[in-house]
């Protein structure tokens, strides 16, 4: 609950301080100083209640450990984004208080994704979490392509919004209730299951498949993040992905519970697979590191549906370790990208020359995002991976599969680390379009250890699930 009041209540301040604050540094420094309070609250809330306790509120919103624990994981990816982009942030337009506000108001969302017991709730947090996603897609006024992207994400979020809506409308005529534990409890007992519940939640499937960017319905992401200003596609690849993720696991680990097994694996595997390959094919063949980027990101929400086929506890550590090591990987990328006046991979050539700090960290990034030991992308993927095999060992070809497309995601991320590291810079102009502080590569490197101190002990997270 810390979450979503904060939060929400930080938005309303950063709104108000773009009346009375004119320098943009400052709103920065205000904005900053916001989400490590938020940070804090969230910290405090793990082992022990919320300070604002709403007894009224309990049959909507419904907190426990693991939806605290990804809360705090929320809060600080995201305190490291405003410390690492907040120069970035300033430079997109004159907005910038309403930018912030924006991203917190994101936050509010995400922590009703985490904690909602209602459809009608989760409806709600969805829309608080897309709807300042489509004016931060198109802050940057004067490009046609930021126009374009906003445009085609509202028009598309509105479609399947319309999609969620109609599902969560069968379900209630089949179940006469929005609430999930009714739903599940009505639904063990129905024999068959009902036609109208079948369809309302392939309905609410192939929406939240949607917010999560997984194929077939992935079909907006290239274009809105890339179109979209670099510094806001950080935030809308990590912190929003991560809350959807675990939203759709909440949505469906009772509703769907009767039937798990059966044919609900089989979507869930097929929803995977053409993920994993559609997101880890087409990013081979990008030239921009940008859209490249958008498109790992589509074959990292499928392993990330690992836990939505798996629905156990080692799905849930999975998701834990997954969500914190790829957010802080991908944050710490885009951080460097927003800088750079070259964003394709000619871009990073000779980069370890000049910037050897910089080089370093965006390579223990990338190490991360492929999958590579001792950091803790490969330890999100092993327990991913583990964690269907675990639930389910029939699906051999799904988790050799993965691994393959692990293996083919190596090719294109180390093609970064070979422009960096083995190959000349020709031009002459500037790697960045601004000078870069001698803060930023120590900021960077902190971001890199951390990600390896999570792949060498996972317990120092983990061990918060199980208080």
């Amino acid at each position: 609950m810390n979450l979503i009041i904060i939060s929400a209540l930080s938005g309303v301040v950063m709104m108000f301080s773009g009346l009375f604050v004119k320098n943009n540094r400052t709103i920065s420094y205000i904005a900053t100083a916001l989400i490590i309070f938020l940070s804090l609250a969230t910290m405090c809330e793990l082992g022990a209640k919320s300070w604002f306790n709403i007894p009224q509120a309990e049959a909507m919103l419904r907190t426990s450990v693991y939806g605290k624990l990804i809360g705090v994981i929320l809060t600080i990816a995201t305190t490291f984004y405003f410390v690492l982009s907040g120069k970035d942030i300033e430079r997109v337009g004159k907005h910038v208080a309403d930018y912030y506000a924006l991203m917190f108001f994101v936050l509010a969302g995400a922590g009703i994704l985490l904690s909602f017991q209602n459809l009608l709730m989760l409806f709600l947090g969805v829309e608080i979490l897309t709807i300042p996603l489509f004016i931060l897609t198109g802050a940057q006024k004067q490009n046609l392509k930021s126009n374009e992207a906003s445009l085609k994400y509202f028009l598309m979020g509105a479609f399947s919004t319309g999609i969620m809506l109609m599902g969560i409308v069968l379900i209630y005529g089949a179940m006469g209730s929005f609430d999930l534990s009714v739903i599940g409890k009505k639904a063990q007992f129905a024999t068959p299951i009902h036609g109208a519940n079948l369809m309302g939640l392939l309905l609410l499937l192939a929406s939240m498949a949607f917010k999560v960017s997984a194929a077939p319905f992935h079909f907006w992401t290239p274009d809105v993040y890339d179109g979209a200003p670099t510094v806001f596609t950080s935030f809308m690849a990590t912190i929003v992905k991560v809350a959807a993720v675990v939203a759709f696991i909440r949505l469906f680990e009772g509703s769907m519970e009767p039937f798990h097994t059966s044919k609900w694996q089989i979507l869930v595997s097929i929803l995977i697979a053409c993920t994993l390959l559609v997101g880890n094919i087409t990013a081979v063949f990008q030239q921009s590191v940008k859209r490249m980027l958008a498109y790992s990101s589509i074959s990292q929400a499928g392993y990330m549906l690992f836990a939505v086929f798996a629905f156990n506890a080692f799905g849930k550590e999975g998701i834990t370790i997954y969500g914190l090591s790829y957010s802080l990987a991908t944050i710490g990328i885009f951080s460097v990208l927003s800088k750079m006046q070259d964003i394709t991979f000619d871009g990073f050539n000779g980069l370890a020359r000049q910037y050897p700090g910089i080089a370093f960290a965006l390579t223990v990034f990338v190490l991360s995002l492929a999958g590579i030991p001792l950091t803790g992308g490969f330890l999100g993927k092993f327990y991913m991976i583990s964690a269907g095999a675990a639930s389910n060992s029939s699906y051999t070809w799904l988790f050799i599969l993965a691994i393959l497309c692990a293996a083919v995601s190596v090719y294109y991320y180390f093609r970064i680390i070979q422009a960096m590291y083995f190959k000349e810079r020709v031009s002459d102009t500037p790697v960045f379009e601004v000078p870069v502080s001698k803060a930023f590569p120590i900021l960077l490197i902190v971001v890199a250890a951390l990600i390896i101190l999570i792949g060498i002990n996972p317990q120092i997270l983990l061990q918060y699930l199980y208080f």
